[in-house]
C-alpha cells in the first residue's frame, strides 16, 4: 500500500476513532458512526444494526442522506433474519453487492423494482469485538458498480475500528436501561409498600406506572372469584372515571390474552393488532397504543395492570419490563392489603361478637389479670369496666385449679376445661355460673378467655327437679309397696277365670315398671352424691340376659319385634348389685324396643377378657347422630325428631351412673337409619362363689353358697 494512502487510511481510523470513542449513548454511536462511514466510503443511505449477545436484534438506525431514521429495529428484523445483513450474521464476514438485482442475498422489497429505485449496489460488513458479534454495518448506493473491493476493505477497517465503541455503548446502555428499571421498581417498591389500606394501595400502583411510563391513562383489574371475569377496580390519568367497575369476560380481549399466557404484551398500534376487540376499549378514551402486564401473586395471576397512550408516542423499550416489575410488586402488596383488609374485618367481628355475647366474656393474661371484659360480664359482675381490669380471675370466681392446672398448665396445652363455680358479685353477692376456658389470640396476645354463662334458672330447675323426685320417691314408694303385697295376695285367692289372671298380670307388670322406675330414681340420687355400691354380689350373666329379655317379652310382643340372645359361650360370674343391673338391662332393652320399628329384630349378646364382661344390646331403629350420643345419657335428655319416643330421659342416665358405679363404661355406637347398639362392661367376680337366680318380688336376688 502506497505510504500517503496508509497515512490517510490511519488518519480516517483516528478521526472515526475520536468521534465514536467520545461517546457512550448508543443512539449517538450509531449516528457518528454511520454518518463516518457515509462520508469515507460514500453511499447514499446506511444502517446499523446492533445484536445482543444472543444474535437478536436490540437496536437500529437507517440514515436517508442526512436524516435520521430511529425506531426501526422491527423493520430491520427481517433484513437481519433473510437478507444481506443475515448473511453477514450467518457467515461473520463481509459482503460486496455490486449489483443488487443479481444477488439472491439481497431481500428485494417493493421499492427495489425497476421502475422504482431499480437495482442498486452494498456493502455489508460485521462489526466484532473480542471475538463477539456486536452488530452489522450496512451502506447502499442507488447506482450498480459504485462500491468496489477497495471500499469493502475501506468499510471493514471503519467497523474494525469502532465496533467496540459500539459494544462499549450497547453495555452502557444497557447498565442504563438496567439501572433506570431498577430505579423505577425500587422507588415503586418503596411507595406501594407504603400503605396496605387497599384503596391507597391501588392509588399508589397506579400512581407509580404513570410516572414511570408516562401514560395519559392507566388502569387495575383483579380476577373475580367466582366468574374468573377481570373486573377493574381502579384507574387513574386522562378520562379515568368511566373505568372502575367494568367486566371484561374471561379470556376476552387483550387483557385475557394476559392472563391467559401470564406474559405482558405491548400493542405500539392497537388499531393494527387483531386481538384488539371491543371489549378492550375504554369509553371517552381514544386508544392509540397499549401495554398490559400481569399482576401476580405467589406465582399466579390475580389481575392486570393496563398503560395506556404514552405521551411521547411510543413505548419505551423497558416499558414491558417495568410493567412487569410493578406487576409483581402491585400481586404481593395488594394480597398483603386484602390479608389484613380480611384480618381486619375478622377482628372487627370478634369484637361484635365478643361485645354483643349473652354470655360474659372475660380476656385474661397468664397471671390471671382481666385485660378485657365485654358488657354482659359488666352487667353481671357489678364492677365497671375499670373495676374489672383491676381484678384478678380468682377474685371473681373460685377457679378450679385441678381442672385449669396450677398455672394454667391445662389450658396452655390448648386445652378447654368445663366446670361450675360461683361468680362474686361486686355487692357481695354470688350467683352460680359454669365456666368456659382455653387458649386464646387476643389484640396479637396471648391470652386466656373466661366465658361465664349464669346457671341461676338451671340450678332453680334441678332444684324442683330434685324435689320432685324426692315426693315421687317418699310419697309413692309406700303406697307402691301396699299394691304390689296387695296383687301379691290376690294372685293366690283369684279364682282360675283367664281374663281376670290377664288383668292381674298386667296390673303386676305394671306395678313392676314403676317400681323400678322409683329405683332408679333413688339410685341416681345416691350414685350422683357419690355414695358406693356397697351390696354386690356374683352372678351368672346369662342368667341375667335370660331374665331381663323375659321381663320385656310382652312389651316386645306388642310390637311385633324378635329378641334374639346371641350368647353362646359360657361366661365367667360378675360382681355387680344384682337389682340394680337388672334395671340397667330393662332400661337398655325398653329403649331399644322403643325405637325399634314394628317388626324389628333387637339382639343381646356378651363376650369376656377375663377382667370384665362386655355386654351389647343392638337394634334396627333410625340411629343417633354424633352430636347426640354423649348426650343421650345426660338427664332430662330426650331427642328430638322422627321416631323420636317421649320420655323423663333418666333410664340412660341411671344407667350410665350405674355401670360407672360398679367401675365398668357404657357407650353407643350407631349410624342413622341403621340403627344402634350400646355397649357395656361389667367386672368379673373373684370370689369364688355360686349363686342362683330366684324371682322374688319381681327382682333378681342371689343366695350365696
Amino acid at each position: 500500500m502506497p505510504e500517503d494512502r496508509s497515512r490517510s487510511l490511519l488518519e480516517l481510523l483516528m478521526n472515526v476513532s475520536r468521534e465514536v470513542a467520545t461517546a457512550l449513548d448508543l443512539r449517538t454511536v450509531l449516528q457518528r458512526l454511520l454518518f463516518s462511514a457515509l462520508q469515507y466510503v460514500g453511499g447514499e443511505r446506511g444502517s446499523i444494526v446492533v445484536m445482543d449477545d444472543f444474535g437478536k436484534p436490540v437496536d437500529a438506525t437507517i440514515v436517508f442522506g442526512t436524516q435520521f431514521h430511529d425506531h426501526t429495529t422491527q423493520q430491520l428484523r427481517d433484513t437481519v433474519e433473510r437478507g444481506l445483513a443475515g448473511w453477514v450474521v450467518q457467515n461473520r464476514k463481509s459482503a460486496l453487492v455490486t449489483d443488487t438485482s443479481k444477488d439472491d442475498r439481497w431481500l428485494r422489497r417493493t421499492d427495489d423494482s425497476a421502475e422504482k429505485s431499480g437495482a442498486k449496489s452494498a456493502i455489508c460488513v460485521p462489526l466484532m469485538a473480542r471475538d463477539r458479534l456486536v452488530g452489522v454495518l450496512t451502506l447502499v448506493h442507488s447506482i450498480p458498480n459504485t462500491f468496489n473491493e477497495e471500499h469493502l476493505e475501506l468499510m471493514q477497517a471503519i467497523a474494525d475500528q469502532a465496533s467496540v465503541a459500539v459494544l462499549n455503548a450497547r453495555l452502557y446502555t444497557e447498565s442504563q436501561r438496567t439501572a433506570r428499571v431498577m430505579s423505577a421498581l425500587a422507588e415503586g417498591a418503596a411507595a406501594i409498600n407504603t400503605s396496605l389500606e387497599i384503596q391507597d394501595v391501588w392509588r399508589r400502583i397506579l400512581n407509580q406506572t404513570m410516572q414511570a411510563l408516562q401514560v395519559e391513562t392507566v388502569a387495575l383489574a383483579l380476577i373475580d372469584n367466582v366468574n374468573n371475569d377481570l373486573v377493574f377496580h381502579a384507574a387513574a390519568g386522562h378520562n379515568s372515571g368511566n373505568i372502575p367497575g367494568r367486566h371484561i369476560p374471561h379470556g376476552h380481549g387483550l387483557a385475557g390474552l394476559v392472563v391467559a399466557n401470564g406474559q405482558g404484551l405491548v400493542v405500539p398500534t392497537v388499531r393494527q393488532d387483531s386481538n384488539y376487540s371491543e371489549v378492550d376499549r375504554f369509553e371517552g378514551i381514544e386508544m392509540r397504543a397499549v401495554a398490559i402486564a400481569p399482576i401476580q401473586s405467589q406465582g399466579k395471576v390475580i389481575g392486570v395492570l393496563e398503560a395506556v397512550n404514552p405521551i411521547s408516542g411510543a413505548f419505551d423499550p423497558d416499558a414491558m419490563v417495568v410493567m412487569t416489575g410493578l406487576g409483581s410488586l402491585a400481586g404481593t402488596t395488594i394480597r398483603n392489603a386484602e390479608f389484613l383488609d380480611r384480618i381486619q374485618k375478622a377482628h372487627e367481628r370478634y369484637r361484635e361478637l365478643f361485645e354483643d355475647s349473652v354470655d360474659a366474656i372475660l380476656i385474661t393474661d397468664w397471671e390471671g389479670r382481666v385485660l378485657e371484659a365485654n358488657r354482659h360480664a359488666v352487667a353481671l359482675s357489678g364492677y365497671g369496666t375499670d373495676e374489672l381490669h383491676a381484678l384478678s380471675i380468682d377474685q371473681l370466681h373460685e377457679v378450679k385449679w385441678n381442672r385449669t392446672g396450677l398455672n394454667f398448665e391445662t389450658l396452655k396445652r390448648s386445652d378447654e376445661c368445663i366446670y361450675e363455680s360461683g361468680l362474686l358479685k361486686k355487692d357481695g353477692g354470688s350467683i352460680p355460673i359454669e365456666v368456659h376456658a382455653r387458649r386464646v389470640e387476643f389484640d396479637e396476645t396471648d391470652s386466656i378467655q373466661w366465658i361465664i354463662q349464669d346457671i341461676t334458672e338451671r340450678k332453680e330447675l334441678d332444684a324442683l327437679r330434685d324435689d320432685m323426685i324426692a315426693m315421687i320417691y317418699h310419697d309413692i314408694r309406700s303406697p307402691l309397696g301396699n299394691v304390689v303385697s296387695s296383687l301379691e295376695m290376690m294372685s293366690g285367692l283369684m279364682p282360675d277365670d283367664e281374663t281376670l289372671v290377664s288383668m292381674l298380670n298386667i296390673a303386676r307388670n305394671s306395678t313392676a315398671r314403676i317400681q323400678r322406675l322409683v329405683n332408679s330414681l333413688l339410685d341416681i340420687n345416691r350414685l350422683e352424691s357419690g355414695q358406693q355400691i356397697i351390696d354386690q354380689n356374683s352372678i351368672d350373666p346369662q342368667a341375667l340376659i335370660r331374665e331381663s329379655i323375659r321381663d320385656v317379652l310382652p312389651a316386645a310382643a306388642g310390637r311385633q319385634q324378635n329378641i334374639e340372645n346371641k350368647v353362646t359361650t359360657v361366661l365367667p360370674l360378675i360382681w355387680v348389685d344384682v337389682d340394680m343391673v337388672h334395671r340397667v338391662f330393662i332400661n337398655l332393652l325398653e329403649n331399644a324396643i322403643k325405637f325399634t320399628p314394628v317388626e324389628g329384630q333387637i339382639q343381646v349378646g356378651a363376650q369376656t377378657d377375663g377382667v370384665f364382661v362386655k355386654f351389647w344390646i343392638r337394634d334396627n331403629g333410625p340411629g343417633i347422630s354424633p352430636a347426640d350420643r354423649e348426650r343421650v345419657f345426660d338427664k332430662f335428655i330426650r331427642l328430638r325428631g322422627k321416631n323420636r319416643a317421649v320420655g323423663l330421659g333418666l333410664g340412660l342416665a341411671f344407667c350410665r351412673l350405674a355401670v360407672h358405679g360398679h367401675g365398668g363404661e357404657i357407650w353407643v355406637e350407631s349410624e342413622l337409619e341403621k340403627g344402634s347398639t350400646f355397649w357395656i362392661t361389667l367386672p368379673v367376680a373373684q370370689k369364688k362363689t355360686t349363686g342362683q337366680l330366684k324371682r322374688k318380688t319381681g327382682r333378681l336376688t342371689l343366695n350365696e353358697r
